[in-house]
């Protein structure tokens, strides 16, 4: 007799916002290579498509579409073409994020609220659009990229940023009570310092060096790190974990001060 997969997303259909570089990409990636039919749904639609692209030559299952996560006709957009595509879904990532950098006392109104739409209510918009197709598969997987700022710790500047997150973690305990015993969980991950495609952190080594000397593990996080622990949250595996966050941050948040982690090297 087989053993099943636990870990497998084999006949599952995923929706992944922000698909199109970075965490994303590597989210995609990992999904489809468990099994899954991916849909990508990314801002710069060409992005999205080069990563679906590069999936589809290694023989797996992968689209993409153009779409701005922050608008709520867009979000539905989103769920729709994935049911029209594959003609089902299962697993929603909203991935997707952004963060204008802004002290509060310079900080527009329109920065707030793009800042609040995508990374804040685009979870209520999908969840409200992707929550029927879940029911007729009997259950399915709800997952948001979150972040240690907000949750755990603080940065100037991203204020806004900060209180979006921490605003997704509440979102994820309490929809996660709401659709506890309709087979849906809604789970999500923190990372911490991960160097991204197009990010600040590939781009200047001595920046990444500085920040590296202070994470327990000593060294910055790949996108694959949080892409294998949103693989564990929408698998089988993970059928009794619901209302959770999975902090990766190789350490960053343990030391009590910069002191701490410096003085274990």
């Amino acid at each position: 007799m087989s053993t099943p997969d636990l870990f497998g997303l084999q006949g599952k259909v995923a929706l992944i916002t922000g698909g199109g570089r970075g965490i994303g990409a590597a989210i995609a990636q990992v999904f489809a290579e468990a099994g899954a039919s991916v849909l990508i749904a990314n801002r710069t639609g060409s992005a999205g498509e080069a990563v679906a692209a590069e999936l589809r030559a290694r023989g797996l299952t992968a689209q993409a579409m153009a779409c701005d996560i922050g608008r709520r006709d867009e979000a539905e957009r989103a769920v729709a073409e994935a049911v029209r595509v594959f003609g089902a879904l299962d697993i929603v990532v909203h991935n997707a994020a952004v963060n204008p950098w802004a002290a509060i006392d310079a900080m527009t109104d329109e920065q707030l609220e793009h800042t609040l739409a995508v990374n804040l209510k685009a979870c209520f918009w999908l969840t409200q659009a992707a929550v029927p197709h879940l029911r007729a598969r009997g259950g399915g997987r709800l997952l948001v990229t979150s972040s240690v700022t907000g949750p755990r710790v603080a940065m100037p500047g991203s204020a806004h940023y900060a209180a979006s997150k921490a605003g997704v973690n509440g979102f994820i305990r309490t929809a996660a009570l709401e659709y506890a015993r309709e087979g849906i969980t809604v789970n999500g991950v923190e990372p911490g310092y991960i160097a991204k495609q197009g990010g600040s952190l590939l781009s200047d080594p001595a920046k990444a060096a500085r920040i590296a000397r202070h994470i327990p593990a000593g060294e910055l996080g790949r996108p694959e790190d949080i892409a294998y622990a949103m693989r564990f949250l929408a698998s089988p595996a993970a059928r009794y974990i619901t209302g959770q966050t999975i902090v990766v941050d190789g350490g960053s948040t343990l030391p009590e001060s910069p002191f701490f982690a410096e003085a274990s090297e």
